[in-house]
C-alpha cells in the first residue's frame, strides 16, 4: 500500500514528515513557501493517521517512506522530519543514505533512545487516561504538553483535532509498526538539528547529541520554541527551514560533500538569523 500523500512542484524533493501527534496537515504553513522557493514537495500521512488506513499486518514505517518516494520515481531527496517524524527520517537516512541529501530535524525522536522518566510518567498518563475511555482528556494531555508557549489557539484547536482523530483511529488498531534496528553513523547528509527550549528534555538532548554522532550534524536551539515549532512561529521556521534546503543544494552544486567546520552547536533567536544571513551562526561558509 502507498500511503495517503500530496505532492506538487518541480525541482529538489523535499519530504515533510510529520509528529505522532499530528499529520500531514502540520506542515501547511510551510507547503507554499517551499514550492515557491523551487522544490518538488510531498507530505505523507503514516498508517493510521490522516487518510492513510491502519495497516493489517506488521509494517515499516520507514519502508513505507522509502515505497512512496519509489512510486514518486524520486531517487534523492531532503527530509524535514518533525518529532517522531524526525526519528523516521533519521531510519530512512540510515537505511538509504544516497537517497538523503539533506536531514531537517524539529523535536526529533531517535531510534534506540531511552526515554526519560519525564516521557515515561507522560506516557503513563496517557495510557491511563485512553484505557479509562476518556480521549477528550489524554487529547488535552497533548494540546497542554507539546505546542510551545507561542502557539495560538487556533494553532492548537489544529493540533487538538489532528490527535482526536489519531486517538479514535489507532485505539482499534490490531498490529503497531516494526522498530528497525538501524546505525546512525551511515548517515552522511548534512543535519540541521533543531530544538525547542521549551520540549521535554530528551527531545532537547537528542538534537544536541547529534553532531557528535552525525559527521555533517549542527544543533541549534530555539529559545521561545517548545515541541512544534514550525505550527508555533511558522513563517520564521518556513525561513530558516527554506535556508538551510538552499544552503545544501548551494553545497551539492559545488560537489561538496561535507558540510564546512563550524561551531557544532548553538543557542540562537531567529533574531539572530534575521538580522544577518541565515544560518551563519551554524555554517559558516555553507
Amino acid at each position: 500500500m502507498i500511503i495517503s500523500h500530496d505532492v506538487s512542484g518541480t525541482g529538489p524533493a523535499v519530504v515533510l514528515l510529520h509528529s505522532a501527534v499530528c499529520d500531514r496537515r502540520m506542515w501547511e504553513p510551510q507547503w507554499q513557501a517551499l514550492l515557491d522557493a523551487g522544490h518538488r514537495v510531498v507530505r505523507c500521512d503514516f498508517r493510521g493517521v490522516g487518510d492513510t488506513p491502519l495497516a493489517d499486518a506488521s509494517y515499516s514505517v520507514a519502508a513505507d517512506v522509502l515505497d512512496l518516494l519509489d512510486h514518486l520515481g524520486i531517487e534523492t531527496a531532503a527530509l524535514v522530519g518533525a518529532s517522531y517524524g524526525g526519528r523516521i527520517a533519521l531510519t530512512v537516512a540510515a537505511l538509504r543514505p544516497t537517497a538523503v541529501t539533506a536531514l531537517a530535524l524539529l523535536g526529533a525522536g531517535k531510534p534506540g533512545h531511552e526515554p526519560s522518566d519525564t516521557l515515561l510518567a507522560l506516557d503513563a498518563r496517557e495510557e491511563a487516561l485512553l484505557d479509562a475511555g476518556d480521549i477528550e482528556g489524554a487529547v488535552e494531555l497533548n494540546v497542554r504538553t507539546w505546542p510551545g508557549p507561542e502557539a495560538d489557539e487556533a494553532t492548537r484547536e489544529l493540533v487538538r483535532r489532528m490527535q482526536r482523530h489519531n486517538f479514535e483511529v489507532q485505539l482499534t488498531a490490531q498490529v503497531g509498526p516494526q522498530e528497525e534496528d538501524v546505525d546512525l553513523t551511515h548517515i552522511t547528509a548534512p543535519t540541521l538539528a533543531i530544538a525547542g527550549a521549551h520540549d521535554l528534555p530528551d527531545f532537547r538532548e537528542i538534537a544536541a547529541s547529534l553532531p557528535a554522532l552525525l559527521p555533517n550534524a549542527r544543533h541549534l536551539e530555539l529559545p521561545w520554541a517548545g515541541h512544534l515549532p514550525n505550527l508555533e512561529r511558522p513563517a520564521e521556521v518556513t525561513v530558516l527551514l527554506a535556508d538551510f534546503l538552499l544552503r545544501v543544494l548551494r553545497l551539492v552544486s559545488r560537489g561538496g560533500a561535507q558540510a564546512p567546520a563550524a561551531t557544532p552547536t548553538r543557542i540562537l533567536s531567529l533574531t539572530n538569523f534575521l538580522v544577518g544571513p541565515t544560518l551563519d551562526a551554524c555554517w559558516t561558509s555553507l
